[in-house]
Parts: C-alpha cells; structure tokens; sequence
C-alpha cells in the first residue's frame, strides 16, 4: 500500500502500527519518528517560521482559508493508495475539503480517510480504525492497552492523594487554555483542569481569567513549538502580574513541554503525555514514569 499521511500525528501512528515503509509522502511538520523528514513533502505553511505567538495569533484570527497549501503535483507524483487526513482545524494542517478535493483528480481514486478526535475515547476509535484500514488490528489494540496499563499505574500510586488544580495553557500571547483529550489527560495524572473542558475545543481566555483560576501546577504545552520555543515564547509575559502572582508560578511548579511532540498530537505519544503530566503534578510519586527532564519536558 501507497500510503499518504497529511498529520503528524497519522504519520506517527502507521509507523507505530508497523506500516511505516509504505509511507510514501507526508507534511513538512512530520518529524517523528527520525526519518520521517526525508520523505516528499506535500504541504507548506503561509505562517512565517519566525513569527512570534502574538504574530501568529493575529494571522490565525485574520485568515483568509487555510494556512496551509497542498502540493498536488507531487501528491500526483507519489501515487497514494490511501490518504490520511483531518477534518479537526485548518490552523493545524491542510483543509480536509481540499484534500478530497485534490484525491479525487488522482487515477485510481485513492481512498481518503479523515479523522476527528476529541476525547481519548475518539482518539482509541482512531486508533482502531487505522488499524483496519492498514491490517493492524492487533497492533492498534496494543496502543489502546498500554495507554490504559499506564493510566491504572499512575492511579495505583495516587491512591486517594489531593487532587491539585492544573491549568494546562496551549498558547500564552494571548491565552489558551485546553481542551479536547487534554481535560482528561490531566485527570488521569491526578489532577483537576481548571479552565480546560474534556470534549471542547481549546479557547482563548482573558489573563483575569488565568489569575482566577489560581492553578497549583502549570503545565505549559503551547500548541507546535518545541520546549526550547516555548521557553522563548514564554518570556513575553513573564512580567504580567496575572502570571506571577499564579501559585504554581509562586511555588515554582510550572513545567514546560515540547508542544511538537506531546499533549496537542493526537497520536501514540499522548501515553507519554499522559506520564508526564502525572510527573508534574505528582512528582514525588510519578517522576519516574516519564522522560528525565531536558528531554521533552522540564520544571521552570
């Protein structure tokens, strides 16, 4: 099979699934697993690689259909049997109607399936249904199982601890509190979202809004930046007051995550998310479970 992934997180997940030597082309943001990159590229972002979260923002919020462009010359060229996509945000990844659109000029009408988590409950159905699509039930099955082997440790190890209040925030200039799989993932690492709602998109919230929260722990996860950009992004408001006087700032409990890789992909790694989060807010309990610090994460 011929195979086309237009989300890094898709492309993340065949090559979990074992199918990753059938990919034949993927987007300019797949960078894992290593490798990934020297494959044809498809897509291309109109958003400049150097523009700040506040310039980004402002872009996001005045644009005139998607960010993002498809290659479909060499779409053409590389020929799909089967092209995965996404019908969940146009400021993440090319439009699905355009995809579709595109597909349906190729010979031999490649198949084009979309997907659209919200929850963890979507994300395994996704899974599953990659899985079948490429013959690999049983691997598919095997993420499913180990996402929630994970979780039934880090509850074991809770037992009946406190449940601190998190704020996880996926943009900071301005705002952005979580939401989709992320309320969930906090749960499960054994603490109370404060802003975020399971099910919902993220959404921009006022910095009074932030303040009257009054987080215990911080996780800073901003949406495609990896932790050193985050780091950067993060000293725009460093100084605001409503950031400052937060307890988690006060208590110095705000850990800074790789937005590229964790929390904001819907892919396999949401398990390490998910250690992660647990690692924050239970650090006397959870360290051990994810990544040391510097590799993918770190505590400010």
């Amino acid at each position: 099979m011929r195979i086309v992934s237009l989300l890094p997180s898709l492309t993340e997940l065949v090559h979990a699934l074992g199918r990753g030597g059938e990919l034949v082309g993927v987007t300019h943001e797949c960078d894992y697993p290593p490798g990934v990159e020297s494959l044809p590229w498809l897509t291309r972002s109109h958003i400049p690689a150097a523009a700040s979260s506040a310039e980004i923002d402002a872009l996001v919020s005045s644009q005139q259909g998607s960010l993002y462009t498809l290659d479909e010359a060499r779409l053409a060229e590389v020929a799909p049997d089967l092209i995965l996509t996404q019908e969940q945000c146009d400021v993440c990844a090319v439009n699905e109607v355009v995809v579709r659109r595109s597909a349906m000029k190729l010979p031999g009408a490649p198949h084009v399936e979309s997907v659209n988590p919200t929850s963890l409950d979507g994300l395994f159905a996704m899974f599953r249904r990659v899985g079948e699509l490429l013959d690999r039930r049983d691997e598919a099955e095997a993420l499913v199982v180990g996402f929630e082997a994970t979780a039934r440790t880090i509850a074991d190890r809770l037992g009946d601890r406190p449940r601190p209040r998190v704020l996880l925030l996926e943009w900071v200039d301005p705002p952005f509190g979580s939401g989709h799989w992320n309320p969930e993932i906090v749960a499960l690492a054994g603490g109370v979202e404060v802003i975020g709602e399971a099910g919902e998109a993220s959404r921009r919230v006022a910095w009074e809004e932030v303040a009257a929260s009054r987080p215990e722990v911080v996780l800073l996860s901003l949406c495609g930046f990896p932790l050193g950009r985050a780091e950067h992004e993060l000293k725009a408001v460093a100084d605001r007051p409503e950031w400052r006087e937060l307890p988690a700032v006060r208590a110095g409990r705000v850990a800074v995550v790789d937005g590229s890789a964790y929390f904001s992909r819907p892919g396999p790694r949401l398990e390490t998310s998910l250690r992660i989060a647990a690692a924050a807010i239970h650090p006397d309990l959870c360290r051990d479970l994810a990544p040391p610090e510097g590799q993918g994460w770190r505590m400010l």
